[in-house]
C-alpha cells in the first residue's frame, strides 16, 4: 500500500484554518499535486438549450428535477454495496441511470477498478454483496443476487458502453464530448469535500490511485469548475443568482459544506425578486435540508410574508403561487386581513384553484395549509361552516372546532369578543358586548406613517363589525398620531345607533381609563372613532418610556351597546 490515502483531514473535524486558508497559488498546478484528476463531460440534451442567465431558467430546470426524483423513487428497487472504509454505493436494479441523472451519488460513476470485489473469492463476496435481500417477486431471485449487482459495477465502469439492455435509449446522453485533467492535491480536497474525502480515504484500490476519473454533464461544467476553485481559494468569480444557485448545487453534491454556506449568503446579500425567493423555497430537498441553507429559505419566506401581507392588494398574485409561497404568507403574524375568518377563506379558495380533485385538495389543507389557520379566533358563524365544509377531512374539522371551542371557553379576552354576563342564547343576537384588542409594539411602530391593523371580527344584533387601529395625522396639529375606529362590515341599507366606549390600560395604576365615548348611526361600510385617542403626537406614544405599553403590549377596549 503507498498510502496515498492515509493522513487526509476529515472536513468534519477539521481545524478552521485549513478550511479558510488561501491556495488559490496551487489550483492545476503541476509544482503542488498529489493526484491529476480527469473531468469527463457527457451530453444533457435535456438542458442544451437552458441557460442559466435568468430565475427563470432556474424554475424549469426545478420543475425538470423534480420529474427526474418521481422517476427515481418509482422504478426498481435499492440496493446497498459496501464496498469497505465506510464508502457506499446505491445501485437502483432494473434500470441504469446516466450520469446528468444522479445527484448526491455521482461516486458511482468514479472510473476506478474495483479490485478488492473478486467474484471467485467465494463467502467474501457473498458478505459485501448480501446487504439486502432481493424480492423474488422482482423477478430477480437471490440465487442471481451477486451476479446482477456485480454486472451494474461492471457496466458502470466501462466509460461510453452500454450499461444494460435499455443503454442504447440513453446512448447520445452518455457520449464524452470534452475531457479536463488537472493537477489537484487530495489534502485540500479531502478538507473541503466530504464526498472527496470518502473517495481518497476508503481503502480501496481507487484511494491508492494517482489518476481519478470523474464524470459530469456538460451542464454541470461551468459549476464544478468554479467549486474546484471556492476548494482552494474560498472565493467564487460569479456574481449572478442563477451562477450562485448552480454552484450551490454543485457544492451540495459534493459535500462542501463551506461552499454552500458562501452561496446561500451571497444569494440574500442579492436583490430578491417573488420568482428568486420562490426558486429558494423549491430547491431540491437534499438541499433545503441542510443547515447552511436555513438563513436563505428564511429570508426567502420573510420577503414574501412582507411583500403580500396586503392580501386585497395582491390577490390575483396570491391566487397563482405555488404552495411554498402561499405557506410562507400563511405563517406570518403581519397578515393584512380583517379577521381569521378571512384566512379562512383564502386558504380555500388557493386550495380549489390548485387541487380541483377533492382527495387532493382535502390532503393538502388536512396535512399542510389547514394548519396555518388560527381557529380558535375565527367566529362561531365560521366554526359552524367548517364542520359542514366537505373540503375537509370530517375528523380533522371536528377535532379543529372542538378544540377551538374548548379555547374561547377558557380565554374569553384572547377570543376577541368578551360578552356581558347575562347575553342573550344566542350569539349573533347580541345587544351589548365588550371587545379587546391588545398589539403589540412592534406591531405598533410598523403601522407608522400609514398603516392600520384590524381585530377579529364580531357580531353585535346580527351585524358584523370589527375595531381597526390607525396611524392617521392629526388634522389641527399636522403631527402623526395614533388612532381607534369602530367599523361596520356589512355593506347595504342596514342602519342602527351604537353607544361606544373606548379605554385602555396605562401606567401606573394599569386600570382601563375611558379614552372617549359616543354615539353613532350606522350604515353599512361605515366607521367611526377617534383620530388620537391619546392626544399626543406618535413619538410619544410609541417611546420606551410611553404610558401606553404594559410589557411591550398596549391593552385597548371597546364597550358597545345597541340603542333600542
Amino acid at each position: 500500500m503507498s498510502g496515498w490515502g492515509l493522513g487526509l483531514p476529515d472536513p468534519t473535524t477539521v481545524v478552521m484554518d485549513l478550511r479558510q486558508s488561501d491556495f488559490a497559488f496551487a489550483f492545476n498546478d503541476s509544482n503542488f499535486f498529489d493526484r491529476l484528476l480527469r473531468i469527463e463531460m457527457v451530453g444533457d440534451p435535456q438542458h442544451e438549450s437552458v441557460g442559466c442567465g435568468a430565475i427563470a431558467d432556474w424554475a424549469a430546470r426545478l420543475c425538470d428535477l423534480r420529474t427526474r426524483d418521481v422517476v427515481e423513487n418509482q422504478l426498481g428497487e435499492q440496493v446497498k454495496l459496501s464496498v469497505g472504509g465506510g464508502f457506499d454505493l446505491f445501485v437502483r436494479l432494473n434500470i441504469f441511470f446516466p450520469v446528468a441523472q444522479l445527484h448526491r451519488f455521482s461516486y458511482f460513476y468514479m472510473c476506478c477498478s474495483f479490485a478488492a470485489l473478486d467474484v471467485n473469492s467465494g463467502q467474501e463476496e457473498h458478505d459485501a454483496f448480501d446487504c439486502q435481500q432481493l424480492d423474488v417477486e422482482d423477478g430477480i431471485g437471490d440465487d442471481n443476487h451477486d451476479e446482477v449487482a456485480l454486472k451494474m459495477i461492471e457496466d458502470s465502469l466501462s466509460g461510453d458502453e452500454a450499461a444494460n439492455d435499455d443503454s442504447e435509449l440513453l446512448e447520445d446522453e452518455s457520449k464524452v464530448v470534452r475531457v479536463k485533467t488537472l493537477h489537484i492535491s487530495s489534502t485540500i480536497l479531502a478538507a473541503k469535500s466530504l464526498f472527496f474525502y470518502k473517495l481518497f480515504s476508503n481503502g480501496m484500490m481507487e484511494s491508492e490511485q494517482r489518476d481519478i476519473t470523474l464524470r459530469i454533464s456538460t451542464t454541470e461544467e461551468a459549476a464544478f469548475m468554479e467549486l474546484l476553485n471556492f476548494m482552494y481559494s474560498n472565493t467564487l468569480s460569479i456574481n449572478t443568482a442563477s451562477a450562485f444557485l448552480d454552484v450551490l448545487m454543485a457544492a451540495d453534491k459534493f459535500e462542501v459544506i463551506s461552499c454552500i454556506r458562501y452561496c446561500s449568503h451571497q444569494l440574500r446579500n442579492l436583490p430578491m425578486t417573488p420568482e428568486s425567493a420562490l426558486v429558494f423555497l423549491d430547491l431540491p430537498s437534499s438541499v433545503l435540508m441542510g443547515d447552511a441553507v436555513q438563513p436563505l429559505t428564511d429570508a426567502a419566506k420573510h420577503f414574501l410574508a412582507a411583500r403580500y401581507k396586503d392580501v386585497s392588494k395582491y390577490q390575483e398574485e396570491i391566487m397563482n403561487l405555488p404552495l411554498a409561497g402561499i405557506e410562507a404568507i400563511l405563517c406570518s403574524d403581519d397578515l393584512q386581513l380583517a379577521s381569521e375568518d378571512a384566512v379562512y377563506d383564502l386558504v380555500l379558495k388557493w386550495s380549489r384553484f390548485h387541487y380541483q380533485k377533492l382527495e387532493e385538495r382535502r390532503d393538502i389543507l388536512c396535512s399542510q395549509l389547514g394548519g396555518y389557520i388560527r381557529y380558535p379566533y375565527m367566529t362561531g358563524r365560521k366554526l359552524k361552516k367548517l364542520l359542514t365544509c366537505n373540503d375537509f377531512d370530517r375528523d380533522f374539522a371536528t377535532k379543529v372546532v372542538i378544540d377551538a371551542l374548548y379555547f374561547k371557553a377558557r380565554h374569553p379576552i384572547a377570543n376577541g369578543i368578551m360578552p356581558l354576563r347575562n347575553p342573550p342564547p344566542q350569539a349573533d343576537a347580541l345587544w351589548s358586548c365588550v371587545v379587546y384588542l391588545d398589539l403589540k409594539r412592534a406591531e405598533c411602530a410598523n403601522l407608522f406613517p400609514s398603516g392600520r391593523v384590524y381585530s377579529q371580527a364580531f357580531h353585535l344584533g346580527g351585524q358584523g363589525f370589527f375595531l381597526s387601529a390607525h396611524c392617521n395625522m392629526d388634522q389641527q396639529s399636522s403631527f402623526h398620531c395614533f388612532g381607534l375606529f369602530l367599523g361596520m362590515q356589512e355593506k347595504g341599507s342596514v342602519s342602527f345607533g351604537v353607544d361606544y366606549e373606548f379605554a385602555a390600560r396605562s401606567k401606573p395604576t394599569e386600570d382601563y381609563l375611558s379614552k372617549y365615548k359616543g354615539n353613532y348611526t350606522f350604515t353599512g361600510g361605515k366607521a367611526v372613532g377617534y383620530r388620537n385617542l391619546f392626544s399626543i403626537p406618535w413619538t410619544n406614544f410609541i417611546a420606551e418610556d410611553s404610558l401606553h405599553f404594559i410589557n411591550g403590549i398596549l391593552h385597548l377596549r371597546a364597550e358597545l351597546t345597541i340603542k333600542h
